[in-house]
């Protein structure tokens, strides 16, 4: 299936969930926040919804440091 990640295409395995997908990309979950389809996915609905054919996500890490 093919979806766009931060403005790029990439081929990812079917079936997967939103929190498998930051797993198949190697994320850390708790650092990062999700746009699907132009629309925020609360963290709570990450395990339930499936990536679908033509997503769009923007993955946004959060960074430390001083």
């Amino acid at each position: 299936m093919k979806v766009t990640i931060n403005g790029e295409n990439r081929e990812l395995p079917e079936g997967l969930t939103v929190a498998a997908l930051l797993e198949h990309l190697g994320l850390q979950p708790e650092r990062v926040a999700i746009e699907r389809n132009r629309e925020i996915l609360p963290r709570s609905r990450w395990a339930e919804t499936r990536v679908a054919d033509g997503d769009r996500y923007e993955i946004v890490h959060f960074v430390g440091g001083g």
